[in-house]
């Protein structure tokens, strides 16, 4: 029977696909399938101001793969791009099916009027987006993406080309933190002005109500950065607030003034492993008793600045701070991701004090 393509609206046929394609595999852990389908769900703030489609390949009968094109408006509107995005790309390694895939969806946005596309998104910058394209011996930690090495052939043979690269540091609480960035940090705190303080986790109020003021601005001229809604602000903290802990997130502030902020997570993703996306009475012990004794590493996911107050110590500050968590915590090591390779101002302090590159992630792009 000849490959057949279909959009689709079955959201759980689509998100189930991938938990069976890497079932075996000993490095692809994916969130939990509830996650997955609120985020897909027409009533994720994210869809208020953009589209999807979302399409799936079968042989057979039997699904190989799956795509979502996707415009994002407020992305178009604040770069003046006309860009859409692929994301939630997963396949056997059947160049076919992927390359129809990648037609189909590049259809439906040339007919939208986008002029090219670039993915992967999932279904944006600020959630989990790239391509695994190097590092492909190790899990993915939380909210990182992981595919085969023949994902790359699968894209590139369907005419993308590479238009960034993102990093993936990681560093090893082994090698702490240094002397000469220990004063640093101090000199920062000397005047009184600076302060950095760890969440209220009693205050989540009171804290979004700082992210939401530094957030937009620390990240405004990132390459790829798109503004965050109040309303997917107010869904990211009502999703991480049942796992926050003081450790986790903290503030510095200038003057009483919002500055700075850093968000940091145990990999949740070492529970998460080997549930094939859905807790059941049978694996749920497991899981407990993973997430309090064998979280042993975990991820700096974000650390901004407001740009009148960068060049103020307050990067070291954060990072200081996040040293002293994954001690706390008895992390083994952590993943700081990830950064654009351009980026050299974050990359070179990331490197003075220890970390190294050692995945690589790639946004594809191809005119339409």
């Amino acid at each position: 029977m000849p490959l057949q393509l279909k959009e689709t609206e079955n959201l759980r046929e689509f998100v189930d696909f991938p938990y069976g394609l890497f079932r075996k595999n000993p490095y692809w852990t994916g969130d939990l399938k509830k996650d997955v389908l609120k985020l897909l769900c027409q009533s994720h703030p994210f869809w208020r101001h953009a589209e999807k489609k979302l399409y799936m390949a079968f042989d057979g009968g039997r699904p190989v793969g799956r795509l979502a094109a996707i415009i994002n408006h407020n992305h178009n509107s604040f770069h003046n791009e006309k860009c859409g995005f692929f994301g939630f790309f997963d396949c056997e390694d059947d160049q076919a099916a992927a390359s129809a895939l990648f037609s189909k969806a590049g259809e439906w946005l040339r007919a939208g009027g986008m002029d090219f596309v670039r993915g992967p998104a999932n279904p944006s910058s600020n959630e989990v987006c790239g391509m695994l394209v190097e590092g492909f011996d190790s899990q993915n930690l939380v909210m990182m993406p992981y595919n085969p090495e023949y994902y790359l052939k699968l894209v590139e043979n369907s005419g993308f080309e590479k238009e960034k690269d993102l990093l993936a540091f990681k560093w090893l609480r082994s090698s702490g933190f240094p002397e000469r960035f220990e004063r640093m940090a101090r000199r920062a705190l000397r005047d009184g002005k600076v302060k950095v303080e760890m969440v209220d986790v009693k205050n989540l109020d009171g804290a979004l109500t700082k992210l939401k003021d530094i957030y937009n601005s620390a990240w405004e001229k990132n390459w790829g950065f798109v503004p965050m809604t109040a309303e997917e602000i107010d869904r990211m903290a009502a999703d991480l607030g049942p796992v926050l802990k003081p450790e986790y997130l903290f503030f510095a502030s200038v003057d009483g003034a919002p500055a700075a902020f850093a968000l940091l997570l145990p990999d949740f993703n070492i529970a998460l492993k080997g549930l094939n996306g859905r807790l059941t009475p049978l694996n749920l012990l497991p899981f407990l008793y993973k997430m309090k004794f064998k979280l042993n590493r975990g991820r700096l996911l974000t650390l901004g600045v407001k740009k009148e107050y960068r060049n103020r110590g307050l990067e070291l500050l954060l990072i200081r701070r996040a040293y002293e968590s994954a001690r706390k915590l008895k992390w083994e090591y952590g993943e700081l991701s990830w950064t654009l390779e351009d980026n050299e101002a974050i990359n070179s302090v990331i490197e003075a004090i220890g970390g190294f590159v050692y995945k690589k992630y790639r946004i594809y792009r191809k005119k339409l």
